[in-house]
Formats: C-alpha cells, sequence, structure tokens
C-alpha cells in the first residue's frame, strides 16, 4: 500500500522517473547557458530559464546574437502556454530581420514569416484562435514580399497558410470551414510537386487534427496513425499528443497513457511542438497517477 505521507506530486514524480530518466539520457549534457536554459523550460522550470535568457539578451555581443537569444525567451514563455509573451519576443526577432532585408533580403522575409508563424503555432496551442489567426496571416504576408529570384516559392506560404486556416476552423467548430480549407491545402500540393515533397507530410497530421477537434474519432485515429508512420514523423511529439489526445477521447486509456508518456519522452526540444505537448503530457501523465 502506498504510504499516506506521499504528496500527489511525489507519487507522479516516482511514477513517470522513467520518463524523465529517458530524457536526461537522451539528451546531452548542457555545455553552454544557452543548452542549459533550454533544458530548464523542458523540466519546467520556467523562471529559472529566463534569468538565464535574460543574461544572454543583456550580455549579447551583437544584434545576431540577441535574436537569437529573443527567439530562446520567447519560447521559454511557450512552455508555460503565454501567448501574449511568446508574440512579443517573436516581434523583437521581427524587427532585427527587418534590419537584415538589404543584405540578404530572400532569408529575411522568410525568417520574418516563420516568426510570426512561430507565435502563431503557441497560440492557436494554447486557445488564443484570434490572435493566432491574426499572426498566421501576418506570417504569410511577411514571407511573400520576399523578392526574386525567390527561394521559398509562393505555393510554400499558401499551403502554410490553409493549412492554419483548417485547423482554426475546427478549433472553433466550423466542420464545414475546416474541410474547405482542407481541400485548399490538398489543391496547393497538388500544384507544386516539389515544395510537397517537403510538406507531404504534415497533411495527414492535418486532416487527423481536423477530425480530432471536429469529433470525428475514427477519421482522427486513422489519419493520425497514417501521419506517424511517415519518414520524418515517428519521433513527431504533437502527433503523438494528438494521437493520445484521440484515444482518451476514445475511452482506450491504456493507449492514451501510453501515447502521452511517448510524447512526453519525445518532447526534448526547444520549439513550438515541444513547448505545448511537454507540459500536456506531464498534466495528462500526472492526472493519471494522482487518480489512482
Amino acid at each position: 500500500m502506498m504510504s499516506t505521507l506521499r504528496t500527489p506530486l511525489a507519487v507522479a514524480a516516482l511514477s513517470i522517473a522513467p520518463l524523465f530518466a529517458h530524457a536526461q539520457a537522451s539528451a546531452a549534457r548542457p555545455s553552454t547557458p544557452m543548452q542549459e536554459a533550454s533544458q530548464l523550460d523542458s523540466q519546467g522550470k520556467t523562471k529559472e530559464a529566463r534569468v538565464i535568457f535574460q543574461r544572454l539578451i543583456n550580455e549579447a555581443p551583437d544584434a545576431a546574437a540577441k535574436a537569437a537569444a529573443r527567439r530562446a525567451m520567447a519560447m521559454s514563455y511557450a512552455f508555460d502556454g503565454d501567448c501574449a509573451n511568446t508574440a512579443k519576443y517573436e516581434e523583437m526577432v521581427i524587427d532585427y530581420w527587418k534590419t537584415r532585408e538589404q543584405a540578404e533580403p530572400q532569408n529575411a522575409f522568410y525568417q520574418q514569416g516563420e516568426m510570426a508563424n512561430e507565435a502563431a503555432r503557441i497560440c492557436i496551442d494554447v486557445g488564443a484562435l484570434d490572435v493566432a489567426e491574426k499572426l498566421y496571416r501576418r506570417g504569410s504576408e511577411l514571407g511573400l514580399k520576399e523578392p526574386d529570384p525567390k527561394t521559398h516559392p509562393q505555393s510554400l506560404w499558401d499551403y502554410r497558410l490553409a493549412h492554419a486556416l483548417a485547423r482554426l476552423s475546427a478549433r472553433r467548430g466550423n466542420a464545414a470551414g475546416a474541410q474547405r480549407h482542407v481541400a485548399e491545402a490538398r489543391r496547393i500540393l497538388d500544384s507544386d510537386s516539389t515544395m510537397a515533397r517537403a510538406q507531404e507530410r504534415f497533411f495527414p497530421y492535418l486532416t487527423g487534427y481536423v477530425a480530432l477537434y471536429t469529433n470525428n474519432l475514427k477519421t482522427a485515429e486513422a489519419e493520425l496513425n497514417r501521419a506517424l508512420a511517415i519518414q520524418g514523423n515517428q519521433n513527431d511529439a504533437f502527433m503523438h499528443l494528438l494521437l493520445a489526445m484521440t484515444y482518451e477521447k476514445l475511452g482506450d486509456a491504456d493507449k492514451a497513457k501510453a501515447l502521452y508518456e511517448k510524447s512526453y519522452s519525445l518532447a526534448t526540444g526547444h520549439n513550438p511542438p515541444a513547448a505545448f505537448a511537454r507540459p500536456y503530457a506531464f498534466k495528462k501523465i500526472w492526472a493519471s497517477v494522482d487518480s489512482k
């Protein structure tokens, strides 16, 4: 029998200790302050991480290093589900890339679009849907300003926006609107085979996501399993999380638990998928232990 002196947090820690061990074994020992702070975020010690990131911002030797530290700070806030502060720091990074438009126009405009989309991804994940839509649209507008000769085709930005709008519609409960955007994303992929070679693997993730959030759970199960079978997706923490959410809704607690644990163990990066998946999966694992 479990000791009554153990708190729910202690019980949770005992239960998921193997997950922490796996994550720590697979992650290199931090060798730089940036790596140390990123690892603190993945451990849930976000306030401690931000002290380091702020020091890196303050002591940055040049504008590029300051922008990199600010982007990392944006991700630190993402681990707390803080859409507003994530967007605030990503905007600072966009401002840096604006200073690079003359020197490296192709990359500068692409990076501006990327940073806006990165903030949007955090905001949609935490349910700030109107903010996310505004940022996704701005990301496309910024990316499309890239001058000729373009290194990132318009089709890429059109696909990303259709992908985002489909997910937003699904989150808003607009199944018909979501399917229209899914069809548009499919059309764009089919129109540019070169672009599609890198982006095709994200399509079943989209159809699975839309099915999950419009409560078409059997389709979500099939599409997300299809997504995870594609080369490049097998270790995607967020896709595993979506499938765990699907099984939880289907009432298959064992499959859901196993996938939440796998998502947690895979979410070792310092990026939007990990920033949402790791804390979310941890709460689900803790809840399952605490209920016993």
